[in-house]
């Protein structure tokens, strides 16, 4: 299993990788490796707010739907569009093709309750 060092990481499976003012945000390759084949992937818009641990899109397996959840707050600034025809990508590149969204953070403080690769490794192996 894939865990970059230079990532943060939410209880929730999320990566976040900051960039600038913004941060990129995917699912981790333990999350997709859970969830089995992923078949579709819903995103939130351009423009819309996401609100720290709550829903901002799902992916759809062969197994289950699974909520998204926002490890922080703030303005969604792009999302990947090619996931809507791609959403293997999730499996096959959960690190690289597979971002969900990039978002502008509104406050930056929240970054500092995200988890190091070590802590998230502590977390999936009580899972």
């Amino acid at each position: 299993m894939s865990l970059p060092k230079d990532l943060l990481y939410s209880e929730e499976h999320e990566w976040i990788k900051k960039e600038g003012e913004n941060v990129r945000i995917g699912i981790t390759d333990f999350a997709q490796s859970e969830l089995g084949d992923i078949v579709f992937v819903e995103l939130p818009e351009v423009g819309d707010e996401i609100e720290a641990d709550e829903p901002f899109g799902s992916v759809e397996s062969v197994k289950t739907v699974s909520e998204l959840y926002a490890p922080l707050s703030g303005k969604v600034v792009e999302v990947n569009e090619e996931l809507e025809d791609n959403p293997e990508y999730v499996n096959e590149s959960p690190y690289e093709n597979a971002w969900m969204v990039v978002v502008e953070p509104s406050d930056e403080s929240a970054l500092d309750k995200l988890l190091s690769a070590e802590q998230y490794e502590e977390v999936i192996k009580e899972d």
